[in-house]
């Protein structure tokens, strides 16, 4: 069943409209699941399907919907963390939050691609599994960059706001690589891994179905 380009850039229209509202969602009811005072990234799962789907462009747009939604909860004080960053440098804040997330979405659809491009077809749940991993590298590479270089002074006041989840912590440096990164960095790499790969190939599989 062979569909005409104009009905091909609906369905992908169609297909990033509910990859937004998946992204909001989940970005949603992540507020509610934490470790530490920190929410899961379940979010990244469908940003990374769009990027390997749709291509970087669509990635780093769902990217950018996720920190825009960051950015909201933080700003409206839904998200305490988020909200204390806010706080103490609203310009950064704002920075990191859109810049972290949209270009996880973004170089998590360049590893796809471009991989698919030497491989060609090939080796695709190889090529899945990377973009998947890339995601929460870039996400978490950027947050930490982004800590350190302007909340360092934040991060040393934060063992006395959370004591049960970080009063362990000695100094910033361990506070930000063992505890904010650590905690969320191996949540958010484990759901990418195990769940990216598996639901890719069954929206491959579909569009090879109807030559989308």
């Amino acid at each position: 069943m062979s569909i005409n380009p104009r009905t091909q850039k609906i369905l992908k229209m169609v297909e990033l409209a509910m990859l937004v509202a998946l992204v909001i969602v989940l970005q949603m009811l992540g507020s509610f699941i934490k470790i530490g005072p920190l929410p899961m990234s379940f979010v990244l799962v469908p940003i990374v399907i769009g990027a390997c789907v749709l291509g970087s462009t669509s990635g780093a747009f769902l990217g950018a919907v996720f920190g825009v939604i960051t950015m909201i909860m933080g700003i409206a004080g839904i998200d305490a963390f988020s909200f204390m960053l806010w706080e103490a440098n609203p310009v950064w804040f704002v920075l990191i939050c859109l810049l972290k997330a949209t270009l996880a979405g973004f170089c998590s659809g360049l590893v796809y691609n471009g991989l698919g491009k030497l491989f060609g077809e090939k080796f695709v749940y190889l090529r899945t599994v990377l973009a998947s991993i890339t995601a929460p590298i870039v996400n978490t590479g950027i947050f930490v960059i982004g800590m350190l270089l302007f909340f360092f002074k934040t991060m040393e006041g934060l063992p006395a706001l959370f004591p049960d989840a970080f009063g362990q912590f000695e100094n910033a440096f361990q506070l930000v690589f063992l505890g904010l990164a650590g905690f969320n960095f191996v949540g958010e790499f484990i759901v990418n891994l195990v769940l990216s790969p598996a639901i890719v190939r069954i929206i491959a599989a579909v569009k090879k179905r109807f030559k989308i």
